[in-house]
Formats: C-alpha cells, structure tokens, sequence
C-alpha cells in the first residue's frame, strides 16, 4: 500500500512538473526536443526557461524545426505586421499564427518572423541595458584616458523607447584637456509595413569644436527596407530643430535642418555585431550648411552577458563656429555588460 501511494505521488509530481515544463514545445533540426517556456526571440536568436536546467537555453531561431506554444506573443514579421497570437507548426513546416479567441491570423515561415516578445511578461523582461567602460595610462605626457557608455532599451507592443550616453575625458601634462559627452532619447512608434514614427533628443558636447552644447530635437519618418532574423536596413527622413551654445565668445545659434539617414545592424553572425549609422542635416535656414553624424561599432558577445566592443564616432560640420574644427572624433575599445 505505501508503494503504491509513493508511485501515485511520484507520478503526480511527474504529471505537474511536465505539465509545467511543457507549456511550450520546440523541435530542433537535430531531432532534439525541448519542453519550457520561450522567453523571447531576437535577432536571431529565442531564449527557453526549463525546469531542469539552472539557466536559460538560447537557441538559433533557424536552427528550430517546428514550435508549439501555449505562451501568447507579439509576433513581428518581415514585411512589417505585427500579430498578437500563440504559434504552432503546420504538416509542412509553416507556422499558424492563432489570437486569443482561437482563430488564426495569419500563415507563415518560420524564417518570415523576427520578433518574439511574450505579452504576459513584466516590466523588467521588456527592458534591455548593457554598460561598458575603457580606460587607458601612458607615462608619456602622463596621459589618462576614461570611457564610458550605457544604453537602455524598452519595448512595448507597438512602440520602443531607447536612452543612450557615452562619455570620454582625456587629460595630460602641458595640453588642454579633452572631454566630450553625447546622450540620446529616441522614440519608435511602429506602422504597419515596417513604417514607423520616431521623435528624437540628442546632446552633444566636446571640446574639438568648442560645443559647449548642442541640442537637437527632431520629428521623423523611416521604413526597414531589409528586416530579416540576420540583418536590418532602415531609412529615415524628417525634419530637426538645432540650438547649438559654445565654449568660445561666439553668439549661440539655431537652425532648421532636414534629415537624411540610413541605418545597418548585422547580429547573426555567431557572436559578432555590427551596426552602422549615418545621419546628414542639410540647413534649410543657412544657406549652404550642412552637418553629419556617423556612428560604426563592432562587438563580441563573451561568456556570461560580458562583451568587448570597438567603435568609431564622427560629428562633421562644413560651418563651424569661428575656432573650431569642422569636425570631432573618436575611436573606443570598452569591456561591458549586458542583460
């Protein structure tokens, strides 16, 4: 009698456990299964919750053979829709996209999806952040040299929130100090076909071309040209309001430019990514002015959400104030974190 209640209660635990582990269902190309909880997917790549491992499974999102969920989601595609629904694999490998009332919504590949955020998560599973640092000692001169950087990033059903600052300070003997510091709130609120609105914020100050502070606050219009699970391409257009404040005697100054920008972010590439960014501001209240800002960085994902990443910055400016340079860079190498 106590055996059998034992093997009762065993197999009750066994029926719980999987009952929980299996609330979602993935099938690799390896003919390996895996019963958990799909946290997310992005850029290529889902994350899964097991009960019988300690951490997370991150698995390549074209490596999954079929998928069943019971974990609704915010689906986004390649051609810009973004559907609301649990996912589960048809006889010939398509995925059923189905909404809470049980109907389908739509019928696609499994290569056409590359977003994955679960509707049913808290704040802090919507919110991605990494910060990072370099720092660097010569006796020549002696030269020191910190920097620092961080992003947050929020993402919402129809709509992203990001903040970013990057900060450098570069002092030695018989020279000037050299100090620049930029920040940025950009908001994305997402259209159908992979058109969106995105109201800016961005500072900038630095030494090199005697900004004591420019302030930018722009209004534009983009489209992902290319929106895949290995690459996105994107263009935006619009119009800025620039109010520019300086180190030197100079008289502050405002302007009206137009905005022309493009931008490439490549992060399935094993654990390297990239993204590059240009944006352009042609003046349309002075004549003939016109400004860039390009941005490049590379980074290489480490064990435990560390990372090491290398970029270049360049602010361009065919007018600049009386005493400064046309033109303001930097090239960092930083250790971070993300999570």
């Amino acid at each position: 009698m106590i055996k059998k209640t034992a093997l009762c209660l065993i197999l009750l635990i066994s029926a719980c456990t999987a009952s929980y582990a299996q609330i979602d269902t993935l099938h690799l190309d390896t003919n390996t299964l895996i019963y958990g909880e799909v946290k997310s997917m992005n850029r290529g790549v889902l994350t899964i919750e097991t009960n019988y491992s300690d951490s997370d499974f991150t698995i390549e999102w074209l490596e999954i053979k079929k998928i069943y969920t019971q974990t609704v989601f915010l689906t986004s595609l390649t051609d810009g829709r973004r559907i609301i629904g649990s996912l589960s694999t048809n006889e010939d490998n398509s995925i059923t996209i189905t909404n809470r009332e049980g109907a389908d919504e739509a019928e696609v590949q499994i290569a056409e999806i590359v977003f994955l955020q679960p509707l049913n998560e808290g704040f802090w599973s919507r919110l991605d952040a990494a910060v990072d640092f370099g720092i660097s000692f010569t006796k020549a001169n002696n030269l020191r040299q910190f920097t620092f950087g961080t992003n947050l990033k929020y993402t919402e059903d129809k709509w992203s929130a990001l903040i970013n600052a990057n900060m450098l300070r570069s002092t030695q003997d018989n020279a000037e100090d050299i100090r620049r510091e930029d920040a940025a709130f950009v908001f994305n609120y997402f259209l159908p076909k992979d058109w969106y609105l995105s109201p800016q914020i961005s500072l900038l100050s630095n030494t090199e071309q005697l900004l004591d502070l420019r302030t930018i606050v722009s209004m534009g219009v983009g489209k992902y040209l290319v929106n895949t699970n290995k690459i996105y391409w994107g263009v935006l257009t619009g119009l800025s309001y620039n109010s520019e404040q300086f180190s030197s005697d100079a008289e502050d100054r405002s302007t009206i430019e137009g905005i022309l920008g493009t931008e490439l972010n490549i992060f399935d590439a094993e654990d390297i990514s990239l993204i590059t960014r240009l944006i352009t501001y042609p003046s349309l209240s002075e004549s003939g002015r016109w400004r860039a800002d390009w941005n490049f960085d590379l980074k290489y994902d480490l064990p435990l959400d560390f990372y090491v990443k290398t970029g270049i910055t360049l602010n361009y400016d065919n007018q600049p104030t009386t005493g400064a340079s046309d033109s303001d860079y930097y090239w960092k190498l930083a250790f971070g974190w993300e999570w």
